[in-house]
């Protein structure tokens, strides 16, 4: 049985690992696994760009919390820590940034986790380098791996944390310049930028998602 985020809980039916221990109207405890997603491309070619800021992000946070990397595929890797007081799973879909969407959601039934559950941090080139902004629901914004993930689970409602990359000077070169590295200026301030975003992560899931919109979407451009 495939559930349908928008349509949780189930009326009924599905095995525990596809409906979770949820009931209606009430929110996420504490003690459940929360999926943090990153989003990128794999390989050496693009580790350092500026689209695999998301996978950058996952990899700090997993430092930072001695993540466990438990499964690996062709597709995907994972691994279990913990932010604040909250059981986490961190991943990175690795079937390249147009198909993020189908990894996730077989990793969300496996776990049963609930999309909503779920924070999935992107580049965003609408937002100046170093400003983060977090929403819990809306569209793709023409991001192809976020709308892989919104095809595939059928549902915008989920929890994003968009990081500013910037926009290239022309509209031409926006492919290339998501490609391109950081310029060293940025690149300085690359380690102060990851801290942020695990920052928001972490305030996230231990104190809510408009506590996390107050303290960070506010930030200035200057925010590292």
């Amino acid at each position: 049985m495939v559930v349908r985020c928008d349509e949780w809980p189930p009326a009924s039916g599905g095995t525990a690992s596809e409906v979770g221990q949820h009931h209606r109207g009430s929110s996420p405890p504490h003690s459940r696994l929360r999926l943090i997603a990153g989003l990128g491309n794999p390989g050496e070619t693009y580790a350092e760009t500026r689209h695999n800021i998301g996978f950058r992000v996952i990899d700090h946070i997993a430092e930072s919390c001695r993540c466990f990397w438990e499964y690996s595929s062709a597709d995907l890797v994972c691994g279990r820590g913990r932010l604040g007081d909250v059981t986490v799973l961190l991943a990175k879909p690795l079937a390249f940034m147009n198909n993020s969407g189908p990894p996730l959601l077989r990793l969300t039934h496996a776990y049963g986790i609930h999309c909503r559950e779920m924070v999935v941090i992107y580049d965003d080139i609408d937002l100046a380098y170093g400003r983060v902004k977090i929403q819990e629901k809306g569209g793709s914004g023409g991001h192809r791996g976020l709308g892989s993930i919104i095809a595939a689970f059928e549902t915008q409602k989920f929890i994003r944390l968009r990081l500013g990359i910037g926009r290239p000077a022309s509209k031409a070169d926006v492919v290339d310049y998501v490609l391109s590295n950081f310029r060293p200026e940025e690149a300085n301030r690359l380690d102060a930028f990851l801290g942020i975003a695990k920052d928001a992560v972490e305030t996230i899931l231990n104190q809510g998602t408009m506590t996390g919109m107050n303290v960070f979407n506010k930030r200035g451009v200057n925010a590292v």
